[in-house]
């Protein structure tokens, strides 16, 4: 069964915490980069950006089925123009991506992009950034798949 997407608010952020956990988990395996920062630093730092993001008219769009919530889009609002690419006088930029792992391959990412391209047309806007962990190749594909190509990689020196 298809996942019911739906906006919601500031209100609801602390329920997206487990997902996020889930999120920084998997980066952690994936990624080449470490160490990583513990579940609660993580989750504060994240959940911090998250209402900037609504406080700078950004959105959040939910998957929710028969198991709850499944995923979710957390998409912030910029004012272009870009300093290097042609994106708009406005573009998106998805910052978090989440889809439980129960529900990955079931076409949950896939419905919540769907949704975000929705939300920015009515909104006007058509450039979009995803980002994407270094070794999130499944993560990747999807967005090429939607004609998505990289621009930018960013590279860490951590501390410790």
């Amino acid at each position: 069964m298809a996942p019911r997407i739906v906006p919601t608010g500031v209100d609801r952020v602390d329920e997206l915490r487990p997902l996020w956990l889930q999120l920084h988990h998997h980066h952690e395996q994936v990624s080449h980069v470490q160490p990583f920062v513990d579940d609660d630093t993580s989750w504060a730092v994240r959940r911090r950006s998250y209402v900037d993001t609504f406080a700078g008219g950004g959105f959040a769009l939910v998957a929710e089925d028969e198991r709850g919530l499944v995923g979710y889009a957390m998409v912030r609002i910029h004012d272009g123009p870009d300093d290097s690419w042609a994106l708009g006088d406005r573009y998106g930029e998805v910052w978090t991506l989440v889809v439980a792992e129960p529900a990955r391959g079931a076409g949950v990412g896939t419905a919540l992009l769907d949704a975000v391209d929705r939300e920015l047309a009515a909104r006007g806007i058509t450039g979009l950034v995803i980002g994407v962990m270094e070794g999130n190749d499944d993560a990747r594909r999807l967005y090429e798949r939607r004609g998505l190509v990289p621009g930018w990689r960013q590279l860490y020196r951590v501390a410790g």
